[in-house]
């Protein structure tokens, strides 16, 4: 089974300290096994202050890093990005060579105050984004999304994000079928639309009277088919110019990148569900050509999509990675 260990740093912020457990507690086979093993570690073994007012007992020292696969760190309360918490890089040389690293939020400062992120993409919270990047100039901060997937070392935004990135950790690891079952489980979608600039505080516009909801729903409805933006415009009942505006507002993407991505994720849904041809999915998400489906599933997923398939069939879903 694979073995996720979260780091419990001291003033540590209690709803991000939660996430993995929920998430990848959620995760389970199609006969409801659990596919993780999940261990909370303090830097002493002892009680850790959480940013509220109470404190959590934690079972295990950072001997347990020498067991993990996976090293989650959720981010202190009012996170230094000159501070790096007495005995951290102490106990991450006890990580066995090849786990794979995640950080939640600010706690990306960590990895990148220790070297870990050194000429690597990261993301984190977009209020501190500034200075992260003044403090780190040898990462390649990407302020805009939830979440960075570099291989053995990832990285997400704030807060709610890192439901977003442990989520795709489970689909990575165990497939769409798994991954949509736990987040069914947590009440959350499986993956949200845009990244993290739609959460950047901005003034407040004016109430929007009309919004793009229906014609994404219309067009989710329609994917195999040839779409146009001013399809989608008239369909909202504004001119293309206003929707392409009001849409980015709501969803944080353009029309057309939001597309491409609900056609990556039904061509995703059915290399794991079906047994249809590339070029019927490539009809089926609405790709038009077998060439343009493997062009963007290249691009979104970084696989083709024999590879893909080969990976992530429904029936291997259970598998442990």
């Amino acid at each position: 089974m694979h073995t996720i260990v979260v780091v419990a740093l001291d003033r540590v912020m209690p709803f991000e300290l939660g996430i993995p457990g929920r998430v990848f507690g959620s995760a389970r086979d199609s006969d409801g096994r659990p596919l993780y093993e999940l261990i909370t570690c303090s830097l002493d073994g002892g009680p850790v202050r959480t940013s509220l007012d109470f404190t959590i007992a934690v079972e295990h020292g950072p001997e347990a890093l020498a067991r993990a696969d996976t090293i989650v760190i959720p981010p202190q309360w009012q996170a230094d990005f000159d501070v790096v918490p007495d005995g951290l890089a102490e106990a991450l040389g006890r990580v066995r060579p090849g786990a794979r690293m995640v950080s939640i939020c600010t706690a990306a400062g960590l990895f990148a105050a220790t070297g870990l992120l050194d000429g690597r993409p990261a993301t984190t919270h977009w209020a501190f984004a500034d200075a992260f990047a003044a403090r780190f100039p040898d990462v390649a901060l990407d302020p805009d999304v939830l979440f960075v997937d570099d291989g053995d070392l990832l990285t997400s935004a704030g807060a709610a994000s890192g439901i977003d990135l442990c989520l795709h950790i489970v689909r990575r690891d165990h497939g769409s079928a798994v991954a949509n079952r736990a987040a069914r489980a947590c009440i959350v979608p499986p993956f949200r639309d845009g990244g993290q600039a739609q959460y950047v505080e901005r003034p407040i516009p004016a109430p929007l009277t009309t919004t793009t909801a229906g014609a994404r729903e219309w067009a989710l409805e329609r994917l195999s088919q040839t779409l146009t933006l001013t399809q989608l415009a008239d369909r909202a009942g504004m001119s293309v110019r206003t929707f392409t505006r009001r849409f980015r507002e709501e969803v944080g993407v353009s029309p057309n990148r939001w597309l491409v991505r609900q056609r990556v994720e039904r061509a995703r849904e059915l290399l794991e569900r079906s047994d249809l041809g590339v070029d019927a999915i490539a009809a089926e998400a609405g790709f038009g050509s077998a060439a343009a489906l493997r062009q963007q599933f290249q691009r979104s997923v970084g696989v083709s999509p024999s590879a893909y398939r080969r990976a992530f069939r429904a029936e291997d879903a259970q598998r442990v990675v």
